[in-house]
């Protein structure tokens, strides 16, 4: 017994001991890093960088002033205007899915999804339900066992793509055709030019993705080759919801606007944050030149910067003004904060028609593809794939702009 004791007590005191950081690792996925590490003094310097450049020109208070205005203004005039769209299309998309609309554009769709996109049948319900509400539906999909059933594990990083290219679809198309302009355009055709160029971007982005995912893990293995599939045959069956066709119009359509006023409150940050600073670098000062710490001023730096590289944006996506860049910029982080800007661009005048099927485009395909893209590969399973995901995501959507811009050249001949 005694040499039993001693033989414990020196492995246990020899052993290797894990490092409190590796510790903290196992126990929440969470990253760690020493408080005194270089990236403390980087931050601090770039964010007083910012309010000593920006404050000097426009003055400390009104600075303050114009922040606090303009995302009060976003929220009132802005946000909830999206969030009442969405609602509506919330409860459209609702109402597809219970009567069977859904099922029947995946039946009629799924023979395109295999030479457009490389991908199975079922893998049209990655449009499908991101263009009805937003990016992270996809993973949903993904989940089901059946779903999963019909894919191979190179294919299954795809639906990252697709899911992304369409997310907010139906809320960016419906935002887009119910703006005004002052020229009483009609940008119904534009939206759906814009849609198209979308899609065109959405099959090179994953194309080019599945690319790099087949050397990878390869085009023989299946994502769950042992997972059982429930009872019922889902080619052939769809679920419903209880009781009689009445009760199921009224829940379905409750329960998709219900999920409308949730997508409405997720995108308050992204528009009031991103879109205060984007605001910020895009406008200028009040009429007169003078800053005044009322809404929307700004130092101009964005149209500052598209002027320098207007020859390059010019030919790509036939731009009415420098101030449109902000859009596509803005779509990297959000897709709710990018459309937010167009309003006041088109009652200003500093977009056009081209311009709307140019957002469009650019605001389905990249709808924030920054900011979801990592938890999306992650949640599939493909994190040693997140890099080139995103670079192809980030061609995809320079694809989807100058595609719609050019289509709208030829379908306005």
């Amino acid at each position: 017994m005694d040499v039993f004791k001693i033989s414990l007590f020196l492995n246990i005191a020899f052993s290797s001991k894990p490092s409190l950081k590796e510790k903290l690792k196992k126990s929440t996925k969470l990253d760690y890093k020493p408080k005194k590490s270089p990236e403390v003094f980087i931050f601090l310097t770039l964010f007083i960088l910012f309010f000593v450049v920006v404050g000097n020109k426009m003055g400390g208070v009104n600075l303050m002033n114009t922040i606090m205005n303009t995302a009060y203004q976003l929220l009132i005039k802005t946000v909830f205007y999206i969030m009442a769209i969405a609602v509506l299309a919330g409860a459209v998309s609702g109402l597809f899915s219970e009567f069977g609309v859904v099922c029947l554009l995946d039946r009629i769709l799924s023979p395109l999804m295999k030479p457009l996109y490389g991908l199975p049948g079922a893998s049209v319900l990655g449009i499908i339900a991101p263009y009805l509400s937003d990016n992270p539906a996809v993973l949903t999909l993904a989940d089901d066992k059946e779903f999963r059933h019909c894919f191979r594990r190179y294919q299954l990083p795809g639906l990252t793509e697709i899911g992304t290219s369409f997310g907010m679809g139906l809320i960016i198309t419906a935002f887009m055709i119910g703006l005004k302009s002052p020229e009483n355009e009609n940008f119904i055709q534009a939206a759906l030019i814009g849609n198209l160029g979308a899609f065109i971007g959405s099959i090179f982005c994953t194309r080019l993705l599945l690319h790099y995912s087949k050397s990878t893990y390869g085009t023989l293995d299946m994502c769950d080759p042992e997972e059982e599939t429930s009872k019922f045959d889902r080619t052939k069956f769809r679920k419903i919801r209880e009781g009689n066709v009445g009760s199921r119009f009224l829940d379905s359509m409750l329960t998709g606007g219900k999920s409308g006023v949730d997508m409405g409150m997720a995108i308050i940050p992204g528009v009031i944050i991103i879109c205060t600073f984007v605001m910020i670098l895009t406008k200028g000062p009040s009429d007169g030149g003078v800053y005044t710490g009322s809404a929307f001023e700004g130092v101009g730096f964005l149209p500052f910067l598209g002027e320098k590289i207007s020859f390059i944006l010019n030919p790509l996506f036939g731009f009415t003004s420098s101030e449109c860049i902000a859009v596509p910029i803005t779509a990297m982080g959000a897709a709710g904060a990018a459309i937010g800007l167009i309003p006041s661009l088109v009652a200003n005048g500093y977009a056009h028609a081209n311009d709307i099927a140019v957002f469009t485009a650019m605001s389905m395909c990249w709808s924030g593809y920054l900011s979801t893209h990592v938890a999306m590969m992650d949640a599939l399973n493909c994190k040693k794939l997140t890099g080139k995901a995103i670079f192809c995501h980030t061609l995809g959507g320079l694809i989807s702009g100058i595609s719609a811009h050019w289509l709208f050249v030829l379908f306005t001949l």
